[in-house]
């Protein structure tokens, strides 16, 4: 197939992979029709080859391994104008506000791609776009070597979070109620606890002498987690709100007095992040094969979402697109 011409500043790529990520299933089920509509085409957690570059792109050339961070920001927001477009005021999410990345020709403003190393899998490229979420939060979280991390919430962002902790040199222990999701954590060489099972602060008391952990990372989107978050804080403990909450949680705002507490949000990503997030995977510093757990082609897309909704054990489904690029 011949790739449609892009347009000035836009680049035509074609998709070797497609990750489905939780807000994908959530557009599944229904439940953003008002933003998505009903003729979309989404995804945004890809990789793939530069097919045709636009007028006016220099950076990038056809033939080149390249990833999308999916943000297009207006460039004149009190946002953007700050230094935070990533955050802009009026961010359109590609694969959310316009087509995304599970059809074979994709076409995205050039500011998006980051060029990948020749030699990257192109399925362990589609793990990118979450790494980076990742990185965001480890990077925003200040975390140092040494420090005691809680990971409360064991999903692909929760074990991602996890590992990009442990590789900044962070003692990480993971809080999770799945049972298939804590065998997941452990196969991966993390220290565990069920809440549900087991006393979450006292262990983590124990495992630090009473101190409680340096930095919390609340990936759980409950109230439970949120009871935790505070629960196993040492003093001036830094917690990173990563969940998105459906509703408003409560939240012990004594314990942020008290222990003079830190509450951090950290939303998507930024470039640097991304840069991260390559170096990672290419290095090593993520269980790639652990994290895909299943590549559906894009022919079977419904019954690939079907089955991500009735797994429980699945981490990241992967749409294999066109993927021998």
């Amino acid at each position: 197939m011949k790739p449609p011409d892009p347009g000035t500043d836009e680049v035509t790529l074609r998709v070797a992979y497609c990750g489905i990520c939780g807000t994908d299933l959530h557009v599944h089920h229904g439940n953003m029709d008002a933003r998505v509509g009903f003729d979309r085409v989404i995804g945004h957690e890809m990789s793939g080859v530069v097919a045709a570059v636009g007028a006016g792109v220099a950076d990038v050339r056809p033939g080149q391994k390249v990833v999308v961070r999916p943000l297009d920001p207006c460039g004149a927001c009190p946002a953007c104008n700050a230094g935070h477009a990533h955050i802009c005021h009026k961010l359109k999410f590609l694969g959310l506000d316009t087509d995304g990345a599970m059809q074979e020709l994709w076409t995205v403003p050039a500011h998006t791609l980051h060029v990948l190393p020749d030699d990257l899998r192109m399925d362990h490229a589609a793990l990118i776009e979450p790494v980076a979420v990742a990185c965001h939060d480890v990077r925003l979280s200040g975390l140092q070597p040494g420090e005691d991390v809680v990971v409360i919430g064991g999903g692909p962002i929760g074990v991602l979070v996890a590992m990009v902790a442990r590789d900044a040199g962070g003692n990480v222990l993971k809080s999770e109620v799945n049972p298939n999701r804590l065998a997941i954590a452990e196969t991966l060489g993390f220290d565990t606890v069920n809440p549900v099972e087991a006393d979450l602060q006292g262990a983590v008391e124990a495992r630090t002498g009473g101190k409680g952990a340096d930095v919390v990372f609340e990936v759980s989107g409950t109230q439970p987690g949120v009871d935790a978050m505070t629960a196993v804080a040492a003093t001036r403990a830094r917690i990173v709100m990563v969940a998105i909450h459906a509703q408003k949680p409560s939240i012990d705002l004594f314990q942020f007095f008290w222990r003079e507490l830190k509450l951090i949000g950290a939303r998507v990503y930024e470039p640097e992040d991304y840069e991260t997030a390559i170096a990672l995977i290419a290095e090593g510093g993520i269980d790639a094969d652990t994290m895909i757990t299943d590549i559906s082609p894009l022919s079977d897309i419904q019954s690939a979402f079907q089955a991500l909704d009735r797994s429980p054990t699945a981490m990241k489904s992967l749409i294999k697109v066109e993927g021998d690029l």
